[in-house]
């Protein structure tokens, strides 16, 4: 089939290069448009253009997905189906152009994990499996009818980083079969069942640690995040200053009894916070305007033994 390609991180790229491998046209690449970043304000280009410009793709940019110059281009192109992977709300217009449809890959088995952060919060939330879906894109966020899935189990030594890598590994296949399957009629899409459950964007105020839940629930939610954005917590030195660090990784020791909300450091390999069924110890973090070290690296080069949880 001749498939337009819509996406925009990484995690697009993946899928975008299974297209490329498989029997199927990629006749066209949508993604965002540039940006400015940084001191010199460079120009960043997303991970599916510098993929485009790699393989001389056709490549459209559009500011606004309804401007008619966009659509006339689009419908220019003649494509069977259009394929999106971690791209914007596409409008009508553009979804319902194609005589195949647009279909959509998402990295959760919906209806569980509807939106914009599902990797993170199924790990956040202590869930031991997820998966990839393709759906049919309709007027309503995620809820479009599935037309093929896949589960995968969660380990507990995963974070979000790598459960990120696994899907996306994940959806290379299933959107080539998927799209097999709309070229040879074989697919029949299916309403989602199941309870639905959110997974809405996370922002930097959503990443502060709470040391009052119970600590497993705590170093999931440090999972979760790792290694992006990143869990939170502050701390104040001897100084009286309040020093933002990042955790990355860390373990919870069940207890009997803890000092909940309590810093505790031996100066040399342990770094823990009690909790209320136990402690975290921290495994691996980042000061504020400082790399990232394992907690160890981190102390022998940091005396923190006196300083408090915030």
């Amino acid at each position: 089939m001749k498939v337009v390609f819509f996406g925009t991180p990484d995690f697009a790229v993946e899928s975008l290069d299974a297209i490329m491998q498989s029997p199927h046209e990629v006749a066209a690449v949508v993604t965002v448009p540039d940006r400015q970043a940084g001191r010199g304000q460079k120009v960043i280009f997303s991970a599916v253009k510098q993929y485009a410009l790699d393989h001389q793709l056709p490549l459209l940019q559009p500011e606004k997905l309804r401007d008619e110059t966009f659509l006339a281009d689009l419908r220019a192109i003649q494509a069977d189906c259009f394929v999106v992977v971690a791209f914007r709300m596409l409008p009508e217009a553009v979804w319902n152009m194609p005589p195949h449809g647009t279909f959509n890959l998402h990295a959760s088995m919906l209806p569980r994990y509807r939106g914009a952060a599902p990797i993170n919060w199924a790990i956040i939330n202590g869930e031991h499996e997820t998966g990839v879906t393709t759906f049919l894109l309709n007027h309503r966020i995620d809820e479009g009818s599935v037309l093929m899935q896949e589960p995968t189990p969660i380990s507990p030594d995963d974070n979000a980083g790598t459960l990120h890598d696994r899907l996306a590994a994940m959806g290379r296949s299933l959107v080539v079969r998927t799209l097999d399957g709309l070229a040879d009629g074989s697919l029949v899409p299916t309403p989602q069942q199941g309870t639905p459950c959110p997974a809405p964007k996370i922002f930097k105020d959503d990443c502060r640690i709470d040391f009052s839940q119970p600590g497993r629930q705590v170093v999931d939610f440090i999972r979760g995040l790792a290694p992006y954005p990143a869990a939170t917590m502050t701390l104040r030195s001897t100084k009286g200053d309040e020093v933002p660090f990042k955790v990355f990784d860390a373990r919870f020791q069940p207890a009997a009894s803890a000092a909940k909300n309590t810093l505790f450091c031996d100066g040399k390999k342990v770094l823990k916070v009690g909790v209320a069924d136990g402690f975290v110890e921290i495994l691996s973090l980042q000061m504020a305007g400082k790399k990232k070290n394992n907690v160890e690296d981190f102390l022998r080069g940091n005396n923190v033994i006196d300083w408090l949880l915030v």
